[in-house]
């Protein structure tokens, strides 16, 4: 999860202090935050949220979002960070940070996130692309410590063994829950000698994965075990997110139970919109930001409503572009829009009047939406 952009919500930040800093392999590392005691319930969290950021880069002052690797119950902030290149605000981080350094880092958020049923059988199973292992690993630490009938199956694609980050710490989990963890490793530039493991994951594998590892049910002999998946979750980039998501949504897993996190902005619907909208000409639109009040036209409603106040260079926060992030959440003070299918909002929340400008298309000539959410 990354953000660069100023959003329009107040983040809240508290320095905690660095206790352990970690090269996992040559591009990726880890950081080990301490929770001081007086700030536990500021940083009480859910698996599979994330952190910002806030550190001086070059002069300027940065922040950038980062997920958590480690689960509510261990105390602390793990945080896996990749390194682009060297020029990037993660190599700077690495470079400068030491242990024992205060760090400003924001409470916790993010609603890439589970409800929790330990007394229930259930089959999960995660689609982790390179540095996205992040928020799905603190996803299976957390349901192997406290829902004991829940079995996971890991698919980690990579582009090589070198690359795998979180290794050890994984194959720790396999060996202290063989019977409920399975993890299988995927290399898009190593030979293995087995095609089934080379290549990039995507649609394709998925169907590979149901047929040849996601077989025969041990606990049921008519079914199985796809047959079983309760919930699965993906991260990566865009393109393997939308390629797995509609792969499972195509082999039958409601979309409800589909779940991704996306770590690059991504322009493109993770799902195929299935409605056509009557076209809407010189839309009147008026907004609220950072306090200010702007006034602007929409030649007509052919793009969604982020979109078009971006093109107009418009500082509208964003990350995902893609219903995910909820950088772009406003509130709909006036006028109509349709708001398509999003990982972001809650049922409740579009029926306050929420919605995410990145996936809302305006179904009328004059709308007014806020984005300075308190």
């Amino acid at each position: 999860m990354e953000n660069l952009l100023p959003k329009a919500r107040q983040i809240e930040f508290h320095p905690l202090k660095l206790a352990k800093k970690q090269e996992l392999t040559k591009t990726t590392f880890a950081l080990e935050f301490e929770i001081p005691l007086n700030l536990s319930s500021q940083y009480h969290f859910e698996a599979g949220q994330y952190v910002t950021l806030q550190f001086l880069s070059d002069g300027n002052l940065v922040q950038k979002d980062f997920s958590m690797t480690s689960a509510p119950h261990e105390g602390k902030i793990t945080l896996g960070i990749k390194i682009s290149s060297e020029e990037s605000f993660a190599n700077s981080l690495f470079n400068n940070l030491e242990v024992g350094d205060d760090v400003q880092v924001s409470e916790p958020r993010g609603r890439f996130t589970l409800i929790s049923k330990p007394h229930e059988f259930r089959t999960i199973v995660g689609f982790a692309g390179g540095i996205g292992i992040t928020p799905i690993l603190s996803h299976f630490k957390n349901i192997l410590h406290t829902e004991p009938r829940t079995r996971l199956f890991l698919f980690y694609g990579n582009k090589n063994k070198r690359q795998v980050a979180f290794k050890n710490e994984l194959d720790e989990l396999v060996n202290q829950y063989p019977d409920r963890l399975e993890i299988h490793y995927f290399y898009s530039q190593e030979k293995l000698g087995n095609g089934l493991f080379e290549g990039r994951l995507n649609a394709k594998k998925v169907a590979l994965i149901i047929n040849q590892i996601l077989q025969l049910d041990d606990t049921d002999e008519e079914s199985t075990i796809w047959d079983a998946v309760d919930e699965v979750l993906i991260c990566g980039k865009g393109e393997m997110i939308k390629s797995i998501a509609n792969a499972c949504y195509k082999h039958g897993i409601p979309k409800k139970n589909i779940h991704f996190e996306l770590f690059e902005e991504f322009n493109e619907d993770i799902f195929p919109i299935e409605k056509e909208f009557p076209l809407m000409e010189n839309i009147e639109v008026d907004f609220k930001l950072f306090n200010k009040e702007y006034k602007t036209t929409l030649n007509n409603n052919k793009m969604r409503l982020l979109q078009q106040l971006l093109i107009q260079k418009f500082p509208v926060p964003y990350s995902c572009k893609s219903g995910i992030c909820g950088s772009c959440e406003c509130i709909l003070e006036e006028g109509e829009v349709e708001l398509l299918e999003n990982e972001y909002l809650t049922e409740k929340e579009e029926a306050s009047g929420k919605i995410l400008a990145c996936m809302s298309v305006v179904l009328s000539k004059n709308i007014k939406v806020n984005f300075d959410l308190i």
